[in-house]
């Protein structure tokens, strides 16, 4: 499989605003990081005519990530590279961008597309406009080992008021905690996943939680033994119903023409079983596939 070229631009969020931060000489870009609209063609038009697009990112292990030499990688990132080289499309632009700033920065134009494995909900679906998933995932949580408060599921930090919970701004879980009935001064809100495990370490929090993959990764490479996944975790049930997160790029509203363009390409993939060897290395399997699941369907109220 032919390697696009991949270009990424380092940003920090600061009140409202999206500063540069330092990237390594031969990745990053200078100038505004997204694509602006302009008259003269659509986004998907624009794009294949000058053979990159602009994809806004969270630094979230496994789904979308840049590595210490600078290159943009992860589960959404490498569907995305394939889905869009055979929409004619050959390099993607990175923006590293807080998780809860991605559709604000989609809106915005400082992006054209998310690609950071984002839950498709029907509440964000009013605002952007998600492709077809790509993968489906359960919750997970980590505590200190031995488990010392015998946290098991939402309902059991619920039901302890002194228990803390960290968890990622903007993420679907802060929406599964309250629905769980998690008070909001049981949850320390962090910025990304390193903070989460820090957070854990320092006893600020008595879990974390992130999907299953997110978590293992995360675990895996803070390599401390003081810590461990709950493994009988039981999923939390919202609205009755069984928690099971599907994840998908996301577009602007009226890039209706991208989306449809971008699902027959992805289509492909499930098929022919190319989806799931692009999802494997970062800890997929079969379990983890979307099946025949649809956004349209997912974002029935």
């Amino acid at each position: 499989m032919k390697k696009s070229m991949m270009r990424f631009v380092c940003t920090a969020i600061l009140s409202s605003s999206l500063l540069f931060a330092g990237c390594s000489a031969d990745t990053a870009q200078t100038g505004a990081p997204g694509g602006e609209q302009t008259s003269g063609g659509s986004t998907l038009e624009k794009a294949k005519q000058q053979g990159f697009v602009t994809v806004g990112f969270a630094n979230e292990v496994p789904y979308a990530y840049a590595t210490p030499d600078g290159k943009l990688t992860g589960e959404a990132v490498e569907v995305a590279r394939v889905v869009l080289e055979r929409m004619g499309i050959p390099e993607m632009n990175g923006v590293l961008t807080e998780f809860g700033s991605l559709i604000p920065g989609l809106k915005a134009n400082r992006f054209d597309i998310i690609t950071a494995g984002m839950y498709i909900t029907p509440k964000r679906a009013q605002e952007v406009a998600f492709a077809n998933p790509e993968y489906s995932i359960g919750e997970a949580i980590a505590v200190k080992k031995g488990n010392p408060l015998n946290l098991k599921s939402y309902a059991d930090i619920a039901a302890n008021p002194a228990a803390k919970i960290a968890v990622m701004g903007g993420a679907i879980e802060i929406e599964y905690l309250e629905k769980s009935g998690v008070k909001k001064e049981q949850m320390v809100l962090v910025p990304d996943q390193p903070s989460a495990v820090s957070a854990l370490q320092s006893a600020r929090a008595d879990a974390i939680t992130m999907t299953g993959p997110s978590l293992q990764a995360v675990l895996d490479s803070a390599k401390d033994d003081s810590l461990e996944r709950v493994m009988d975790f039981v999923q939390p049930e919202i609205d009755g119903k069984s928690v099971r997160g599907y994840g998908a790029a996301a577009f602007r509203k009226e890039d209706a023409d991208f989306v449809a363009a971008y699902n027959a390409e992805l289509q492909k993939l499930k098929e022919s079983g190319e989806l799931l060897k692009i999802l494997e290395p970062f800890g997929f399997t079969e379990q983890e596939l979307p099946g025949e699941m649809t956004a349209e369907e997912l974002v029935k109220e």
